[in-house]
């Protein structure tokens, strides 16, 4: 039996990046772009490389190039550090694997390096394939744990919820991170949301720029912990805000939703201005100036927003793709476990 799993990027709409400090955030996941997983039964435990994972070049320009895009590191790592978390999962609870081997292999099309949460997808395809061989079965709420903990405690990378409750839900959701509750339960209150047809979301990202939040998330954690004023007001602001953004979407307020967005980045540059590069800042700075409103999705490299009619989303995509930056609209993920 050959096993086939997907998991897709996720946008972060409102709220970020407080999902790692006890806030709030609202995220989606869309299905323009994925990751996906094939496993199949083998004699041995094989893992095979992805494109990302080469180490042949033609020339020192390709391989620098090569960095640019991808960074130093590929996704075998990835396979790598689910697959020894998956099975620490089933021992710490007691869930026995048979000794069966397999191959595994992956494949993404989510643009690297530019806060899509692309690793983190690798990941939930992963361990949905592995869930799927055993026969195991993991609440929502616990499989984002494990997703995070790949990342955060095997691979040491700085990381929130945020990104894995998106995608281990597959639809769009509200999420609460508040400190007692998730200290009694080991994880956020998360409730599902809908979000109306008639909501014109756009993406936009750079097809010149790939960098990884790592430095960011690292600087910010660093600041937060020393107690830094600004920060800590930083992170009840973005949780406010998405408090309000989940009220404007119940009503229909999309000119009230639209200045929460904005505002959403505009704090971020109060607190982080000199972590957000020119280019960054300029793909914010375009898009605002054809009237649509802008925010990271993540942590640089893509933007999200909203656009009055289809006139503004071709003048988006005018303006901005004089400047390398691909415009789309997302695809937003509303189908649960039946996307997997």
């Amino acid at each position: 039996m050959i096993i086939r799993t997907k998991a897709y990027p996720r946008a972060a709409l409102i709220g970020n990046p407080s999902d790692g400090y006890f806030g709030k955030t609202i995220a989606f996941v869309f299905s323009n772009y994925h990751a996906n997983v094939t496993l199949y039964e083998s004699p041995e435990l094989d893992l095979l490389p992805s494109m990302r994972d080469h180490s042949h070049f033609d020339s020192i320009r390709h391989l620098a190039e090569d960095v640019s895009l991808h960074g130093y590191y590929g996704g075998i790592r990835l396979l790598k550090a689910t697959l020894k978390k998956f099975h620490d999962y089933c021992v710490a609870n007691d869930i026995k694997l048979d000794e069966r081997n397999f191959t595994i292999r992956y494949g993404t099309t989510i643009p690297n390096r530019l806060g899509l949460a692309g690793s983190s997808a690798i990941i939930t395809a992963c361990i949905r394939a592995l869930k799927k061989f055993y026969g195991v079965k993991i609440n929502k709420p616990q499989l984002a744990n494990l997703i995070l903990s790949v990342e955060s405690e095997e691979l040491g990378i700085n990381a929130g919820l945020q990104d894995r409750v998106a995608q281990a839900y597959n639809v769009p959701v509200f999420m609460d991170f508040n400190r007692k509750f998730m200290d009694k339960h080991g994880y956020g209150h998360y409730k599902p949301l809908e979000l109306d047809n008639d909501l014109n979301f756009y993406i936009a990202f750079r097809t010149d720029l790939a960098e990884g939040s790592e430095i960011l998330h690292g600087h910010l954690r660093e600041r937060y912990e020393a107690g830094t004023d600004n920060v800590i007001a930083a992170m009840d602001e973005w949780a406010e805000l998405t408090v309000h953004a989940q009220q404007a979407i119940a009503t229909k307020d999309y000119t009230q939703l639209a200045k929460l967005i904005d505002r959403n980045f505009d704090l971020r540059t109060e607190i982080c201005s000199e972590m957000i590069s020119r280019k960054n800042r300029r793909m914010v700075e375009l898009a605002r100036s054809v009237g649509a409103s802008a925010k990271f999705t993540g942590s640089g490299g893509a933007i999200i927003g909203i656009y009055n009619d289809e006139a503004m989303f071709k003048n988006l995509q005018a303006t901005l793709g004089k400047e390398q930056v691909e415009v789309i609209k997302p695809q937003i993920v509303t189908t649960g476990d039946k996307a997997v």
